[in-house]
Formats: structure tokens, C-alpha cells, sequence
């Protein structure tokens, strides 16, 4: 089935892990077999090859750099011009990837269209992956002037905060409303015509950015605190305000996002942890909604994880075309599937792209 994933940090991993995507992922993972930098060296899920001939033709990938003032102890630049920098050259990596005719960019609603019809209609095995270009955390926006420099560059899509505390709002283990020029932000955002991601808001942050910002808004990578219950996910109330607002919700396959006693000694294995568990959690969205018009997925793989991280039955980006039998297994219909799959998401987008 056609796939659409709304969350891969394509560009980071290329340069911050150097893992060269156009590879296979099996030659991904020997380079890295002997690496011990990072828990997830050799473990990885995702590749461009792996993606294509997979059938997920259209993605959100992202940007991603924080800033992190001097009393902020978790990693990232020290100032948000660096924080701009890298975000620079991470554009740079998928501007090279669309001269090598392996990514195309969608800015448009006729780019979406186009992208839909080749991915509809039996693509060539060499068809670019589309993708929509989002920020995820706002710290590199050195002044709001820099969002409409960012927008002409392609980006369609800002979170406002990651982890920790932000210049614009307050994220993932953070606690407070927007930062001062916070609102300045949503606005520039909502007069641009771009997509509000809440994913990451703290509570507080949240609540201040629904009640500021009116234009088009969804969850790329979030699952529900009522399973995994701890701060990073949406409660019920987060995902029937979400719902009333038009929102898609992209379901994530990180463990500690989807199983609520998750630790730092657990493995999938040891803890049973299978597909299944994303199915709960866009099943708990569905029950909410009362329709399957609300939820698709955000797989967010390789986002800092690899295989050591993820349910047990899954090896790679491809196991996502697992799910649809799932859903059918539960009684979900055909037309149920395929907005889960993609149909959300790209009527989303043909709505908020021009």
C-alpha cells in the first residue's frame, strides 16, 4: 500500500550519523558494525532504497538543530546562529539528494498531486520520494525574519520546541507557557500559511499555542498518554481538541512512546513489544474520533533509535506495510486503512498547501 510517513529525520542522520542514505541498508549497518558512539550503531531501519521499493512515496522530513543556553544541560549549539548553520546544511544534504533525482520537494498542492499520481499509478522503480520539509523546534529561527527566509526555502511545517526549554516554547521534560516571542511565531506562522506542529509541546506550551494560533495544525509524531502514559504523549483531551481542529495524528514507533513501563535495561523482546502496540494507539485516537479521519503514521524511525528500540517485528521502514493486515485483523475497512495509510494526510495537506 501506498504510504504516507510523517516524520523522518532524513537530513541528521545523513550528516550527524554519516550514514549515507542512498546505500542499502544492509551496507549502512556493516559500516557501522564496529562504531560504539552511539547505542544504535548498526541497528538502523532506514535507507532510501528501503523506502522506495517499499511503497512510501511521500514523507515529512525534517530539519533539526537546538540551541541551548548555558544553564540548558542537554546538547546542542550554543548559540541560534550556529543552530541556523546547521539546519543550512542539512537543507543542503536534501538539495543534493533531489539533484541526484532521489528526492523531490512538495511546497505545493499541485506538488502533492503530482506526487500522488505517480506513487498511485504503479511508479517507476527509480520515482523520487516526495517530501514535505518541516522544522522540528524553532531554536535556529534566529529572528521571526528568518521563518519567511526559511518558508521561501521550502519549509512548510515548524514544531515550536523539541526537549527542554526553548526560546519560543517549552518542550518534551520542560514546563511553562510560550516564550515571549512565542506568539510572535505562531502568527508569522499562521500569516505564511504554515502547519503547526504541536508534536513536543509541553502541556502548558500547548495550551497557549491552540489558543493563539488558528490556522491548519497536526501531531506528526505522537502517540497516547492514556497507554504510554507520561508527558511526550497527548492526552484525551490534547487528541479531541486536535480532532475538532481538523488535525491529522501521526503515530510514532519509538518504545518508550508506546508501552507505559519502558526503562533503560528494557528490549523489545523482553517486553513483548510488537506492532500491535502502534495499532492500540491509533485504535485509542479512532475511538476517540469516532472515524478513522484523525490519525496516520509518524514513524519517527531512526529519530536517535535503532532495532534496540523499536517493536520486535519489525527490521526496517518496510515492516510498515505490516500494519494494514493489522487493522483489517480488527475489523477496520479497506477505506479505514487507507486514510490510516495515507488518505489523512495527504487531504490534510490538499487542504493547507496552495
Amino acid at each position: 500500500m501506498f504510504i504516507f510517513d510523517a516524520h523522518l529525520d532524513l537530513s541528521l542522520n545523513a550528516l550527524d550519523s554519516n550514514r549515507d542514505y542512498t546505500q542499502a541498508l544492509r551496507v549502512i549497518r556493516e559500516r557501522e558494525r564496529d562504531l560504539t558512539d552511539r547505542k544504535y550503531r548498526g541497528l538502523g531501519t532506514v535507507c532510501l532504497p528501503e523506502i522506495r521499493a517499499n511503497g512510501i512515496g511521500l514523507c515529512v522530513a525534517t530539519l533539526i538543530a537546538r540551541y541551548v543556553k548555558p544553564e540548558n544541560d542537554l546538547p546542542g549549539w550554543h548559540s541560534p546562529e550556529q543552530a541556523w548553520a546547521q539546519t543550512q546544511g542539512q537543507l543542503a544534504w536534501y538539495r543534493a539528494m533531489e539533484e541526484r533525482g532521489e528526492l523531490s520537494p512538495i511546497t505545493t498542492a499541485a506538488q502533492l498531486n503530482d506526487a500522488i499520481e505517480v506513487w498511485t499509478n504503479n511508479p517507476p522503480v527509480d520515482a523520487p520520494i516526495y517530501y514535505l520539509l518541516s522544522l522540528e523546534g524553532a531554536d535556529s529561527m534566529v529572528t521571526i525574519g528568518h521563518v519567511e527566509q526559511a518558508y521561501a526555502q521550502g519549509l512548510r511545517a515548524i514544531g515550536p520546541a523539541h526537549y527542554g526549554p526553548g526560546t519560543y516554547a517549552q518542550g518534551t521534560h520542560a514546563s511553562g507557557g510560550l516564550g515571549p516571542k512565542g506568539p510572535e511565531l505562531l502568527k508569522e506562522i499562521e500569516m505564511l500559511g504554515m502547519i503547526l506542529d504541536v508534536t513536543h509541546l509541553c502541556d502548558d506550551s500547548f495550551r497557549e499555542a491552540m489558543d493563539v494560533f488558528q490556522g491548519k495544525v497536526w501531531a506528526s509524531h505522537s502517540n497516547c498518554r492514556a497507554l504510554a502514559p507520561n508527558e511526550r504523549q497527548l492526552t484525551d483531551e490534547q487528541v479531541k481538541e486536535l480532532i475538532d481542529r481538523g488535525a491529522v495524528i501521526g503515530a510514532a514507533l519509538d518504545a518508550w512512546m508506546m508501552v507505559p513501563d519502558w526503562r533503560a535495561d528494557s528490549t523489545p523482546k523482553g517486553i513483548g513489544m510488537t506492532l500491535e502496540h502502534l495499532v492500540d494507539h491509533i485504535d485509542h485516537i479512532c475511538q476517540l474520533a469516532g472515524n478513522s479521519l484523525h490519525s496516520g503514521i509518524g514513524s519517527d524511525l531512526d529519530g536517535g533509535f535503532g532495532t534496540e528500540q523499536t517493536p520486535m517485528d519489525l527490521n526496517s521502514i518496510a515492516d510498515l506495510q505490516r500494519l494494514p493486515e493489522l487493522f483489517k485483523a480488527r475489523g477496520y475497512s479497506e477505506v479505514d486503512v487507507t486514510n490510516i495509510m495515507h488518505g489523512n494526510f495527504v487531504r490534510f495537506l490538499q487542504e493547507a498547501l496552495v
